[in-house]
């Protein structure tokens, strides 16, 4: 896996405080991660298994297969600085 530095100006430029960047795209990371998680559960719930206690211990094809593909995918935190580079990501502050 090859490591791409992110140029700051370029952050910068689209949100001018650059912490308040980096807490936008550490959130946006988190809920990319989370709808990861829930897409790889709903299909690993569809894969069918054995329920003979002697082959737990064995790997099963289509769920290494699953697990493969989802580690192929862009990591979450690398998507959400694209997204909010190229795209721009719309956030809010709270009401006080």
């Amino acid at each position: 896996m090859t490591l791409r530095p992110v140029d700051l100006t370029k952050i910068k430029a689209k949100i001018p405080n650059l912490y308040e960047a980096v807490v936008v795209a550490a959130r946006r990371a988190r809920q990319i991660n989370d709808e990861y998680k829930l897409e790889f559960n709903t299909l690993l719930n569809t894969i069918v298994t054995s329920n003979d206690e002697e082959f737990e211990d064995k790997e099963n094809p289509e769920q290494l297969k699953l697990a493969l593909e989802f580690d192929k995918r862009e990591k979450p935190q690398i998507r959400a600085i694209n997204e909010l580079l190229n795209e721009g990501i719309e956030y809010r502050y709270k009401e006080q």
